[in-house]
């Protein structure tokens, strides 16, 4: 089959160093990945090309870009599942959210840095053993998905969050966090918590779920970041307006079965906090000219006593 591979291109290098697409018309067949693709432009068609790819078995996660505007691995993303629009197309970027080098290739210094930032190693304390740091198979179960984590970097690069706040951890850096938190062999919960806590922490995240749906592992970052935030409280530390918000949301849920958006704010931000509290203004002046703005009056939904008795059982469980 011909397809059209647009690829985006940047050479700051060049006279003219300014992000372009650049189109290749290329015989390929029905099995093959978009990495195939872009290795025989670059083999075949056009040398200076650049792109990262190594093991082609979605192992090292080298190859990680955005085909269609959706972060993924180049190597075991099939051509044909992709195509788009009139010409067999696939549109090629780089991955999000980090600086480009040239063409294809990001600068992963920015990733790593998040990453070390959050210690990505066991900190035991106590007599160190014998032979090793052992741990039951079943206190380790719960890490099965998250320690097949690739650092690829796709969920980095469709971060919603990073977009705007390059002080974000990230998804990927929080999703390691948790690898080591939830490790019964840790010692430095505390520490932890007390960081994740923090400006850019757990509370940053809007759960927008794009981590979730490109991970091409199964990773899962959000779910991590939202379990980290129920063991950062269960910590205690609730005095955040991240906390807060969450404590709010669930009181209001539970008190009458739906949730009263006008008292969330001053319960997250604290009525004495002026500041917060002029700051949502324009927040709320474009809300009532969209017709959002939540009813004065909060009334408990019809057989609010049902969802009482869930927060119930669930409470009951913990």
């Amino acid at each position: 089959m011909e397809v059209k591979f647009n690829v985006r291109r940047y050479d700051p290098e060049s006279t003219n160093a300014v992000e372009h697409f650049q189109e290749y018309l290329m015989d390929m067949e029905d099995s093959s990945t978009v990495l195939d693709g872009l290795i025989r432009i670059r083999e075949e068609v056009d040398g200076t090309l650049s792109l990262r790819c190594s093991c082609r078995s979605a192992i090292c996660g080298s190859c990680a870009v955005r085909v269609n505007g959706e972060a993924g691995l180049a190597c075991n993303t099939k051509i044909i599942d992709v195509l788009s629009g009139e010409g067999n197309t696939v549109t090629v970027e780089p991955a999000g959210n980090l600086p480009v080098v040239k063409d294809l290739v990001v600068d992963f210094e920015p990733f790593w840095e998040k990453v070390k930032a959050v210690e990505p190693w066991l900190q035991p304390a106590g007599e160190e053993p014998k032979t090793e740091y052992l741990a039951p198979d079943e206190d380790m179960l719960h890490l099965a998905g998250v320690v097949s984590c690739i650092l690829c970097g796709a969920c980095v690069s469709d971060c919603t969050v990073m977009e705007v706040d390059s002080n974000f951890l990230g998804p990927a850096a929080l999703a390691k966090s948790y690898r080591f938190v939830g490790d019964p062999r840790d010692d430095s919960n505390q520490q932890r918590f007390k960081t994740l806590n923090e400006y850019g922490g757990v509370w940053d995240c809007t759960r927008c779920m794009k981590c979730v749906e490109v991970c091409p592992k199964g990773v899962a970052p959000m779910d991590r970041i939202m379990s980290l935030r129920e063991k950062v409280m269960e910590a205690g530390y609730t005095n955040t307006n991240g906390a807060r918000h969450a404590n709010a949301f669930v009181d209001s849920v539970k008190h009458s079965g739906w949730l009263d958006e006008l008292k969330l704010p001053i319960k997250s931000f604290g009525i004495f906090n002026i500041k917060a509290m002029i700051g949502l203004i324009p927040l709320a002046i474009r809300s009532q000219r969209a017709g959002k703005v939540p009813p004065i009056f909060h009334k408990s939904i019809p057989g609010v006593e049902n969802v009482r008795r869930i927060f119930e059982k669930v409470e009951t469980k913990k």
